[in-house]
């Protein structure tokens, strides 16, 4: 069993940044890759980055540039860094894993809410 803390959510204005946390415990050996996904009202969830147990990193094509996972291994700890934000990424943000590409993620938590507003 994995269980996955989220946190760092919070109002940002326009253009402002805000790093989310996400601390894993567990049977966190096994893990292939974690990720970040967002899902705001009525649009479904969405993939905004994984990050693998090799440090390979993914974006969606919307945060590019803007948007930076990483990972603190000896805190088993990765995290969202998010720049240049728009009312766009306004959404409740989940932290996620799997043991492989070819599996599914797992369950979801309650998410951490993001909201970009002037």
């Amino acid at each position: 069993q994995v269980q996955l803390v989220e946190s760092g959510g919070g109002l940002v204005q326009p253009g402002g940044s805000l790093r989310l946390s996400c601390t894993a415990s567990g049977n966190i050996f096994s893990i292939y890759s974690m990720g970040w996904f967002r899902q705001a009202p009525r649009t479904q969830r969405e993939l905004v980055a994984q990050i693998t147990r090799s440090g390979w990193t993914d974006y969606a094509d919307s945060v590019k540039g803007r948007f930076t996972i990483s990972r603190d291994n000896a805190k088993d700890t990765i995290f969202l860094q998010m720049n240049s934000l728009k009312p766009e990424d306004t959404a409740v943000y989940y932290c996620n894993f799997r043991y492989s590409d070819s599996l599914p993620w797992n369950d979801w938590g309650q998410g951490t809410q993001v909201t970009v507003s002037s």
